[in-house]
């Protein structure tokens, strides 16, 4: 699949998007230097679920999306040192949404990121970056 139909893709899903999107998720390609956006990197906000140890939170991601976007999906990453079991210590997430099995919209991606990271209440999780610099036990 070449560059041209990614950033196709990704232009379509920018105007779905700024239309209709999850209520206080924030999603939008990088600004380059020259002021252009950059399709194949996005910053995003993704706020706690409510109920959770995460409810009043808004966690910062990077969205990378390579030429092959969407029969690939693109590398999700918080920034280093986010503590949770799911997402290892450089920041890169490690869910199986994200590699082979996942869904091809960016709606859904983050609907599902929500659901699989920011979730139930864990013993000792903290909604901000891990002060210590400990690692999570990583399952993957």
């Amino acid at each position: 699949m070449s560059g041209g139909i990614a950033r196709g893709r990704l232009t379509e899903e920018r105007k779905a998007w700024r239309k209709n999107h999850p209520h206080a998720f924030v999603a939008k390609p990088e600004t380059s230097s020259d002021g252009t956006n950059n399709l194949m990197v996005w910053q995003c906000i993704i706020p706690g679920k409510s109920g959770t140890d995460w409810e009043g939170g808004f966690y910062p991601l990077t969205l990378n999306f390579s030429e092959d976007y969407p029969s690939k999906p693109p590398k999700c990453k918080f920034p280093q040192g986010f503590f949770h079991p799911n997402v290892y210590p450089s920041g890169t997430v490690c869910l199986s949404i994200l590699n082979e099995d996942y869904v091809t919209t960016l709606h859904h991606c983050f609907v599902l990121l929500r659901a699989n990271v920011l979730k139930e209440k864990k013993k000792g999780f903290t909604r901000f970056f891990n002060p210590s610099g400990m690692e999570a036990s990583h399952h993957c």
